[in-house]
Parts: structure tokens; C-alpha cells; sequence
């Protein structure tokens, strides 16, 4: 957050920005929420910290009216709140350089070992992991909004191009040029065939498939399609993507138990990714649970986390995520419904025993 944000915040008591900083005034050596009700200083006697612990450290005394040293007694949500502000103002000063792990944790006076273990612990996902979701997103938000791919990538925080397409494998799959693309004009093809399932919609870039859907209803389906790539160049085709769908319908057609190899044009964050890989792992007729794939991705907590994951995945099917079920033993959430789950589950067991 910026200094004016802060300050506006303060003169409007705005209580959703309550433990995402704290203001102090110098004239009274008291440390404020920004909804604390008491008469507002002068801008010029404000000063404002990202936690309360680096108020304190300055010599001022929490306010006994808003009493922000009561908001969180851990200083847990706090500190995280904190970490993410200073990632948020790192993408947004747009100075090309990455913020490492030691100097927010500097500027928030712990070490980098507590910083890292708090903020895993919190939100299954570590702090330099969130900072490259950050800007990943402020880099997809400006190729959605028409800016060229450098600008674009300078405006998120990267220093080079270099840096975008080094992590573009694993932040979004599809690289910049092809995200971009699908913000706007890119040529994507589908096609809408029947199967066991239902109807099957099928999309592709030049690179490879990036959308698998079931459905009803045809409509739906490409409705679903245009929401998904808004500014894309969408239109029916044969040729490559024909012939992998031909591909994908033998399979279903056939008693054959491994998924065919096509080539995959998708995107999806670091954690989706490494979610979808452990997903790639399960052979067919074999079932997990959420919670074994959030093991086995070392944060058993994390297993709604790994049902998001499963939720959003753009490829059904090649990407087997009807293979997870609840710890109950239960079907739960499949995108596409689950009786199309189950269905799937009780094909692959059938295959098996044939």
C-alpha cells in the first residue's frame, strides 16, 4: 500500500484495512488502528507501519480507545497481512527488481525462518510462491487490458523478458505469447462431439489442447469457452485439433487404460500445476483422495486447497482428476458433475477387468 492509501484509509476510519497497518502520532506517542475513533492528527505527525511490533520498537504506546494491540493476539494475521502488503507494493512500484524472502522479513522485524513458517503455515503456500502469484496475475490483468507482452511484463514487476518466460511453465502453462493471445486474438478451435459422457467440447491452440468440457448442451458449452478466453478469435476448425480429438474418442471407445499423449496448452498457477502433476501420477481404475494428493505434496492441510485445484482444471479427462474423491469415500465436486464421475470411475473399472 501507498502512503496516500494509508492515510486516506485513516481519515475515512475505514475498518477493512484494521491489522493491514497502523499509523502512530508523534505529538502523543500513540499507535492507532485505522478505525480508531479519536480526533485525527495532522498528516504531517502520522507515521505508519505494516505491523504493530515495528510501532512499538519505534517507542510508541497502543491507543487504550481502539486498543490495536488487542486485534490479533497471536500477531500471526497480523505479519501475514503485512508480508502481502509489502509484496503488493513491490509489484506495484513496477522497478523491475524481485523482493527476496530476507528483506521483507527485515522490514518487518523477524527473521526470514519465522516469516517463511507462519505464512506456510497459514495459506499452504510459501511467501516467494505468493509474491510470483502476484505478479503473474498483475502481468495476465495488463495482457487482458491489451498491453503488449514487454510492457506488460515491465509493469508486473520482471526486470526481462527472460525472467517472464523462465517462469512461465510454472505459473501459466500456456507462455506469455500464447496468454496473451488468449486475452486477445488469439485463434482458438473447437469442436463439439457426442461420447458417453454427454456432449464433449474440445479447444486448441496451434500449441496444443487447452479446454475439455462436458456437457448438455452445445451452447453451454462454448458459452463456457468464450468466458473463459473473453478476447479470443473462436471458430470451429479441422486439421491438428481434429485429429486429437479423434485421439481422445478412441480412447473413450476402446477398453485402452492409458490416457492418450496430446499435446496440452494450459495455464494455471504453481500450486494448480503441482497439483495436476501429482494428478498425471494416478493410474487408471486407482483412486485418491484429496487429502493423499495434499501429502503427497507435503502440506496435508491443504487438501480443499488441492479440491480447488481439481475444480479449475481446463483439460478433464487428460488431466484425471475424476480419479480423487473425498476422505469419506465419497464423489465430490467434479466440474462437470458427479454422475460424470462416477461414470467415468465405473469405465476405467470395467476396462481393468476386461
Amino acid at each position: 500500500m501507498i502512503q496516500d492509501q494509508k492515510l486516506e484509509a485513516v481519515l475515512n476510519r475505514d475498518k477493512s484495512y484494521d491489522g493491514r497497518f497502523f499509523y502512530g502520532v508523534i505529538t502523543t506517542g500513540v499507535c492507532c488502528k485505522p478505525s480508531c475513533t479519536s480526533r485525527h492528527a495532522r498528516p504531517e505527525n502520522m507515521r505508519f507501519f505494516d505491523t504493530l511490533t515495528l510501532a512499538l520498537k519505534q517507542g510508541f504506546r497502543p491507543c487504550r480507545k481502539c486498543k490495536p494491540d488487542q486485534l490479533d493476539s497471536s500477531g500471526n494475521h497480523q505479519l501475514i497481512t503485512a508480508a502481502i502488503n509489502q509484496m503488493e507494493a513491490a509489484v506495484l512500484e513496477n522497478d523491475g527488481q524481485k523482493i527476496t524472502l530476507k528483506e521483507i522479513a527485515g522490514k518487518l522485524g523477524c527473521s526470514s525462518d519465522h516469516l517463511s513458517r507462519t505464512f506456510r503455515k497459514r495459506l499452504q503456500i510459501g511467501p516467494m510462491d505468493y509474491f510470483e502469484l502476484l505478479r503473474t496475475k498483475a502481468f495476465k490483468t495488463r495482457l487482458k487490458e491489451g498491453e503488449d507482452i514487454a510492457s506488460a511484463a515491465y509493469g508486473a514487476g520482471y526486470g526481462s523478458l527472460s525472467r517472464v518466460y523462465e517462469k512461465a511453465t510454472d505459473n501459466m502453462g500456456m507462455s506469455p505469447a500464447s496468454y496473451a493471445k488468449g486475452g486477445q486474438g488469439a485463434d482458438i478451435a473447437y469442436v463439439i462431439v457426442d461420447c458417453f459422457l454427454g456432449r464433449m467440447l474440445a479447444a486448441g491452440t496451434h500449441h496444443g489442447i487447452c479446454a475439455i468440457y462436458f456437457g448438455d448442451d452445445d451452447q453451454a458449452l462454448l458459452d463456457e469457452l468464450h468466458e473463459e478466453f473473453p478476447r479470443a478469435e473462436i471458430g470451429e476448425e479441422i486439421g491438428d485439433l481434429q485429429d486429437w480429438v479423434s485421439v481422445i474418442l478412441s480412447f473413450l471407445e476402446s477398453d485402452r487404460q492409458k490416457i492418450p499423449s496430446i499435446p496440452l496448452d494450459m495455464y494455471g498457477t504453481a500450486f494448480q500445476r503441482r497439483v495436476w502433476q501429482e494428478l498425471l501420477k494416478i493410474a487408471p481404475g486407482q483412486i485418491r483422495t484429496y487429502q493423499d494428493i495434499a501429502q503427497n505434496l507435503g502440506n496435508g492441510k491443504a487438501s480443499r486447497a488441492v479440491g480447488r485445484a481439481c475444480a479449475t482444471n481446463p483439460v478433464s479427462l487428460i488431466v484425471p482428476c475424476h480419479r480423487v474423491i473425498g476422505s469419506d469415500g465419497r464423489l465430490h465436486g467434479y466440474r462437470w458433475g458427479l454422475p460424470r464421475k462416477e461414470a467415468l470411475q465405473q469405465w476405467e473399472q470395467a476396462s481393468l477387468s476386461s
